[in-house]
């Protein structure tokens, strides 16, 4: 599969929105979409582009002078493991590094939860470099315990 990153660049809700609705496995809540919707826009977006489609994004919020996190992402089903999500990462990580960012966190449905496709998602973090931090099962309510896990850029 041939793609390219670009970004990251604001404004990018309207391109990334049917992206989050064509994963309902992991962004199946309405208001959870309206409200990543509503972030993404202000925030830095790369793009994953095949042919001139957005077939991917990853979001960054800053949280302080050292640390970052990876706020939403996603990557169209028929894109899932061809390296999209990977090579997102990899910008991702560049573009912090260049702004001196330390510390990488990502929240994820912990495993205490039996959700397959969460299953698959912490596996994709392990093979990029994060590990498990803190599980906080109050975060998101105990239905959906959350799981924070780091890198160090």
């Amino acid at each position: 599969m041939t793609f390219s990153i670009e970004g990251p660049y604001t404004g990018q809700a309207a391109v990334c929105e049917p992206i989050l609705r064509a994963l309902p496995a992991w962004f199946g809540i309405e208001d959870a979409i309206v409200h990543y919707v509503e972030a993404i826009e202000g925030l830095p977006t790369l793009l994953a582009y095949q042919s001139g489609q957005v077939i991917g994004f990853l979001s960054l919020q800053q949280h302080n002078v050292y640390a970052a996190e990876v706020y939403v992402m996603g990557v169209q089903p028929e894109a899932h493991r061809q390296g999209v999500g990977q090579a997102l990462m990899q910008q991702a990580e560049t573009f912090l590094r260049q702004q001196q960012i330390e510390y990488l966190q990502v929240k994820t449905l912990a495993s205490s939860h039996p959700d397959p496709n969460y299953a698959k998602t912490r596996t994709f973090y392990l093979a990029v470099g994060f590990r498990p931090l803190e599980e906080l099962p109050q975060l998101w309510g105990e239905q959906n315990p959350c799981l924070i896990m780091i890198k160090r850029l």
